[in-house]
């Protein structure tokens, strides 16, 4: 299957499939003439009399100087050397790629203005893996990510670094290796590839992509934790969820519901004098439905970003480029800081039963140990998560609440998206890291209710934790038992769909 640029509509899948390599991606004739018509257009007003902002004036609050057309060319180069003004450590390199894959689709729809040879160059980056180094912090989302997209592109004019392996390698260097001429770019072009939200949504769709199996997993890691308890089933009743149909409710209560499918262990004690559960057990569908609902709306917004237009201006026709907004990054960044949120809550209930299991209730041996006293068992690991929990809650600041002018008060209201982003995904890598401690305490609870069994996913989950570690007998270094359940989780070696 071939995605085919400006034409076909990208999705987090698509995106995944081609930076992987799983998808070709491919301009068509259509394509090519879509963007040679509107380069025609930029052309004919560059050469005009008319001043028209980014493609013969100067930039933010140098939009009223008009530039003939002997210093576009200069201006253009000049416009991505002054931007390049990122700091801090570089950002992954798969982030790199998703930026060029979403700005190369942006720009192929036809209201860009650049060159074709332009687009094609930033295409053999991405299909030879040449992925530029872009520093992760200097971004305030509008202009669009001007930092970020500026180290991104330093490369086509020869400037910059490109990534080769493990190793940062000058891009005049990778250019010369690969044959390449530096590019002399001309009229809108630096603004074009500067201007736009591809930083911000890059890390958008990895933090979805990663979401989406956490949220699942925390449906996993409640479930082994309720069984673990000895906890009710019928707070998941589907009764119960239509009269409050929520989408992600019905959805994690659906779940559940198979989840605890066959469970000799739920139907052992159906008829006990318990009349209900702690909050953090029965209100999984409310708690985890709510985020669930979260990631829905900012996988919405994501789709239509990763499919529009994002920089600045627009061009209409041969007489007139609209400067506008488009590349301010207010309805990602919003709904990302919203998307913190259901991350971090994720993680503060899943805190919430650990707690639970190691209080030494219904049949359970406190701190999950056998021989409390000279064994302190799973007391420790709390900690890290309660430390995990709280870290997550200070990250939940939303950036996308903040402005603070730039350009000389020409850019006077910023989203601050690309902070959003970053912390959204810092949330998940710490989340990643409290379902695996719950992971390890339900698995622990679960060794105390045998004989009895638990439907196939659970079992199923049980049997690839106790294939690494060991349930735990007398007090030893968990240390690494911590570890080696976190690295199943980031490498998604849990199951987490079922038949």
């Amino acid at each position: 299957m071939t995605f085919k640029y400006g034409i076909d509509k990208l999705t987090v899948s698509k995106i995944i499939a081609i930076t992987q390599g799983k998808m070709q991606a491919e301009l068509t004739t259509q394509t090519i003439q879509t963007i040679n018509e509107c380069r025609a257009k930029v052309e004919k007003m560059a050469n005009g009399p008319k001043a028209v902002y980014g493609i013969n004036t100067g930039f933010g609050p140098l939009c009223d100087v008009q530039i003939t057309s002997d210093e576009t060319s200069t201006l253009q180069k000049n416009l991505l050397i002054t931007h390049a003004v990122g700091v801090g450590k570089n950002i992954d390199k798969q982030l790199s790629k998703i930026m060029m894959i979403c700005k190369v689709h942006a720009l192929c729809q036809g209201f860009s203005g650049v060159r074709l040879a332009l687009i094609e160059r930033i295409i053999y980056f991405i299909e030879h893996d040449l992925l530029p180094t872009v520093p992760k912090q200097g971004s305030v989302g509008a202009s669009g990510d001007l930092a970020p997209l500026s180290h991104l592109f330093l490369p086509i004019i020869g400037e910059g670094e490109f990534w080769i392996n493990q190793d940062i390698v000058p891009a005049k260097e990778v250019l010369a290796n690969h044959q390449l001429e530096i590019i002399q770019l001309e009229a809108k072009e630096g603004l074009g590839l500067i201007n736009g939200t591809q930083f911000i949504l890059a890390h958008t769709i990895t933090g979805l992509i990663k979401m989406e199996y956490l949220l699942d997993l925390a449906d996993i890691s409640g479930a082994m934790s309720i069984e673990g308890y000895k906890g009710s089933s019928s707070p998941f009743r589907e009764e119960l969820h239509t009269i409050r149909p929520f989408k992600g409710n019905i959805k994690v209560a659906e779940r559940m519901r198979n989840l605890f499918k066959d469970s000799q262990n739920i139907t052992s004690h159906e008829n006990c004098e318990r009349v209900q559960d702690p909050y953090s057990m029965r209100c999984i569908p409310q708690v985890h439905g709510a985020s669930r609902n979260a990631y829905y709306h900012l996988l919405e917004l994501a789709q239509i970003e990763m499919n529009s237009v994002t920089d600045n201006p627009i061009v209409l026709s041969d007489s007139e480029a609209i400067s506008g907004g488009n590349f301010h990054g207010q309805p990602l960044a919003m709904a990302l800081d919203y998307c913190s949120i259901a991350a971090s809550e994720l993680g503060n209930i899943a805190d919430r039963r650990c707690c639970l299991l190691l209080e030494g209730k219904y049949g359970l041996p406190r701190l999950l140990t056998k021989d409390g006293g000279l064994n302190s068992g799973f007391m420790m690991p709390q900690y890290t998560t309660a430390a995990l929990v709280t870290e997550n809650k200070s990250l939940c600041f939303p950036p996308s609440a903040d402005s603070i002018p730039t350009g000389l008060g020409q850019e006077d209201h910023v989203s601050m998206g690309s902070i959003s982003g970053r912390q959204f995904n810092q949330i998940l890598e710490n989340l990643e890291k409290i379902i695996a401690i719950e992971l390890m305490y339900a698995a622990q609870a679960l060794d105390f209710r045998r004989p009895n069994t638990f439907s196939k996913i659970i079992e199923e989950n049980h049997n690839i934790i106790r294939e690494k570690v060991e349930k735990l007998e007398d007090d030893r270094l968990l240390k690494e038992d911590i570890k080696k359940i976190i690295q199943m989780v980031e490498t998604k070696k849990f199951i987490v769909k079922y038949n």
